[in-house]
């Protein structure tokens, strides 16, 4: 795609381009950067003195290089004066953490939702509690608060912010981008840039942009709990394919002719390895099964009871498969597994791995690596804050609606105060 920009947003891809560097290789001096980035010296000097007055860089002290004249002064990021918000409105409850430009946790929220069957209110609930976390005065005073990143679990257009569908939650065609743009008006988090995605393609950012991890890519983050999905990281970038929908992996055939799933198609992975599938195998369709079945589940797989235990070695082998498909589609250096689903332990986990690795066997090559997340439980309210991060240092936000457009970039506008690029 041919981007046309004029010079404010030249200058903020340059600016941004000094800033990822610098999450690379923290510690380069001006002049290192210029000649990596190539960018004059000048200009590097230019934009680094504006990244230190806004608080994305710092400098340490001065470094001896043995070079004549100037000593090189290390640049970093900058910790202590910028945040980032993230949210994970999951299934029950919304998760809400605030973090520094590295990802340090600076504060953290959990609201139980009072009705799960009503978006709106679910929506009005998690965005109240984000803006009182951002207010003046309150647990992040002093920082600037640089935009929002909000994970949902179902299948989200990644540029419009429209949920079509959470078959866990029953929430259909909720406009939630705008809905949380309404409730913000009038707090300190009006105007700010906000994106929303699917929660395990903001899991997966929160891999790539804060794990400190390197080497990684591509990297799949497979989301297993009620449903099974994925956020694929190609070359630094997620992969959301043409309207958003890209890593709905729940929903590949593993078994032709398998058990139903709620897509109305049968095998499909959701139904073979998803929590869902496997509180039905345990217990039957027992009506309105909620998070103390899960609970029960969970010990009874922990203390290794029969039913449990061979339904979980079952729903292993099907990940095995699963695993095995991610790998040959996309070749990625690293499988992180994630989502509640990793509570059921090795005899979960491991198995899958031995599906794999016999698979790889087969091939004579080696399996990628396989982990568990760095941010357990908030993993995907951590990856909102890295949602934002990822989206902020890379300025072509509009590039979902040009794949629809025939090239033409969506509109672009600043967000007030920091000159940073967003949905208009």
């Amino acid at each position: 795609m041919i981007v046309a920009g004029d010079q404010q947003l030249l200058k903020q891809i340059n600016r941004m381009a000094l800033v990822r560097q610098l999450c690379s290789q923290p510690g380069l001096s001006r002049a290192a950067l210029a000649e990596i980035v190539g960018l004059t010296k000048s200009t590097v000097s230019m934009l680094v003195r504006e990244l230190l007055d806004e608080g994305w860089l710092t400098e340490s002290e001065l470094r001896a290089t043995g070079a004549l004249g100037r000593r090189a002064t290390p640049l970093h990021i900058d910790g202590s004066r910028l945040a980032l918000l993230g949210a994970d409105l999951g299934i029950g409850e919304a998760r809400i953490v605030a973090t520094s430009l590295l990802g340090d946790v600076l504060a953290e929220r959990v609201l139980p939702y009072a009705d799960a069957t009503n978006p709106d209110a679910c929506i009005a609930a998690a965005a109240a509690s984000m803006a009182d976390l951002a207010r003046p005065g309150g647990e992040l005073h002093g920082r600037t608060m640089l935009g929002v990143g909000v994970g949902l679990h179902g299948v989200v257009d990644d540029v419009t912010g429209v949920l079509h569908y959470a078959p866990h939650m029953g929430w259909r065609n909720v406009d939630v981008a705008n809905q949380l743009r309404s409730h913000f008006q009038g707090t300190a988090l009006a105007g700010l840039p906000l994106f929303v995605q699917n929660e395990a393609n903001v899991a997966a950012l929160a891999e790539l942009e804060f794990s400190g991890q390197v080497d990684a890519d591509p990297l799949i983050y497979l989301s297993i709990g009620y449903g099974v999905g994925a956020g694929i990281i190609v070359n630094g970038r997620l992969l959301t394919g043409l309207y958003g929908f890209a890593g709905e992996v729940g929903h590949t055939i593993l078994q032709q002719g398998g058990p139903p799933c709620s897509c109305g198609r049968r095998g499909c992975a959701d139904a073979l390895i998803g929590l869902q599938a496997l509180l039905d195998e345990v217990y039957g369709k027992l009506p309105g099964a909620g998070p103390e079945h899960l609970e029960r589940l969970f010990q009874q797989a922990e203390a290794g009871e029969a039913p449990a235990c061979k339904a979980i070695e079952a729903a292993g082998r099907n990940l095995g498969v699963l695993l095995n498909n991610l790998w040959v589609a996309f070749d990625p250096m690293c499988i992180v597994l994630g989502g509640a689903a990793i509570r059921l332990g090795e005899r979960f986990i491991e198995t899958g791995r031995r599906v794999l690795n016999d698979y790889a066997s087969a091939t004579l090559l080696p399996a990628p690596t396989t982990r568990t997340p760095h941010f357990g439980s908030n993993a995907i309210a951590i990856g909102g804050s890295a949602m934002v991060r990822h989206y902020l240092m890379r300025p072509f936000v509009g590039e979902g609606a040009a794949r629809r457009t025939g090239g033409k970039p969506a509109d672009l506008s600043p967000a007030p105060a920091a000159g940073f690029w967003a949905w208009s």
